[in-house]
């Protein structure tokens, strides 16, 4: 069977293209038969898409639904093979495979860097950042007329952050996010998601290892301090789980974020008038960013404990579950008839689950809805003219089905109003 974005039989599990490309015409269309899809993943691995909004909200948060890979029946049993592209996200030890008691012990380890007032203390590191990456934007956009925002902005904006906050030294940081992209690309061949996964292991613990001998004002230093006040709290695979974590979701969901906002915002002028003229915020923007257009499309993995009956559909224990955030975002259940409708202004904006709900809700939510906005207002202050250089459609689509986005983001920015 080959990938085919058709209307799927009842019956028929969809098989989920691992190049990915734009989810919503699928979703679209699977929503049609129900919240809960049956799927095919690559590797001809069996699974179920939940995709519906109050579907997926029940889901995430159902007492009989695990993160643990020890309940993943088809790995248990054997038949998931080293290379599968996606193995990684079952099998690293850490936050997103651990449940109850196992999880809060991870989750409090690095839960106090991430409340509200924490985060709000970074803001004016994250403003500096993001004024000095739209220098550089300034200055190729003045010498070019054209930039590549998603390389020269919407990328090195979270990445500096999380490894500032991580302690993860600058040589080390381009090497992660090209080892991140291959591990969260659905399309790698076996043999390089393996390597990638073992380099990704062997960078990450160079990294422990400098902060071992050189502690800093950063987590990773906290966490190892932990480990050494209390061996049993934190093993080397859960420093190494954590660490694979927060650099992937601390810079891959958020870059998602500020390409995907650029993109709505560029093909909406109406909306960005209503920001421009104070009837909405930058806040708002991001909030509908995320139920519009999810940074994150079908996210790995859960799997049932019991055999589980979700908005009408049996899922089996054991089967791996995939959390369609971006299927949910568009849920005209949910969102009203108008759900494909880019609206800032649309009542309960935050309703959307797009960055999770439940005991595995997103660490750094607080952190991305800073990071983003700051990054939108900052970029549409200073280049008030800047539109796509290319039309949206014509852009190519983010490589793999979990995250949700493009590749590449060229833009004019047109005239600089400088700094405010």
């Amino acid at each position: 069977m080959t990938p085919s974005p058709e209307v799927p039989a009842a019956e028929a599990p969809y098989r989920i293209d691992p190049a990915g490309g734009c989810p919503h015409a699928v979703n679209a269309r699977l929503r049609a038969h129900g919240a809960v899809a049956p799927v095919v993943l690559p590797g001809d691995v069996p699974g179920m898409l939940v995709l519906g909004h109050d579907a997926l909200k029940e889901f995430l948060a159902h007492p009989d639904v695990a993160k643990d890979a020890r309940h993943f029946t088809a790995l248990t049993e054997g038949r998931i093979p080293d290379g599968w592209p996606l193995r990684t996200f079952a099998t690293v030890r850490g936050m997103t495979t651990a449940d109850g008691a196992d999880h809060q012990r991870l989750r409090s380890l690095v839960g106090r860097a991430f409340t509200a007032r924490r985060v709000e203390a970074l803001r004016p590191r994250v403003e500096e950042l993001t004024d000095e990456l739209l220098d550089g934007v300034a200055e190729e956009a003045a010498a070019h007329g054209v930039v590549e925002l998603r390389k020269r902005f919407a990328l090195p904006l979270p990445m500096r952050v999380i490894c500032e906050l991580f302690g993860v030294d600058e040589e080390f940081r381009t090497r992660l996010h090209h080892l991140s992209s291959q591990v969260v690309s659905t399309r790698t061949r076996p043999e390089d998601a393996v390597a990638a996964n073992k380099e990704m292991v062997a960078v990450l613990a160079q990294v422990a290892a400098a902060r071992e001998r050189d502690p800093g004002d950063d987590l990773t230093s906290a966490l190892l301090a932990a480990r050494e006040a209390d061996g049993d709290r934190l093993a080397q695979e859960e420093l190494i789980g954590t660490l694979i974590l927060f650099v992937i979701a601390g810079h891959e969901t958020t870059l998602n974020l500020i390409t995907n906002a650029v993109r709505a915002l560029c093909g909406h002028r109406d909306q960005l008038a209503l920001v421009r003229a104070g009837e909405a915020s930058w806040e708002d923007v991001v909030e509908e960013t995320l139920r519009w257009d999810s940074p994150v499309s079908y996210f790995p993995f859960r799997y049932p404990t019991r055999d589980l009956t979700v908005d009408g559909t049996l899922i089996p224990q054991g089967t791996l579950v995939l959390a369609g955030y971006s299927g949910a975002g568009r849920d005209t259940a949910a969102h009203g008839p108008d759900a494909d409708r880019f609206d800032i202004l649309r009542p309960a904006r935050r309703r959307h689950l797009s960055l999770g709900h439940g005991p595995h809700y997103c660490l750094g939510a607080s952190l991305a809805r800073l990071e983003a906005t700051v990054a939108l207002e900052r970029l549409f202050t200073r280049f008030p003219d800047l539109d796509l250089a290319v039309p949206d459609g014509e852009l190519p689509a983010h490589a793999g089905f979990v995250g949700n986005s493009v590749r590449e983001l060229p833009v004019r920015p047109g005239r600089d109003a400088g700094h405010r």
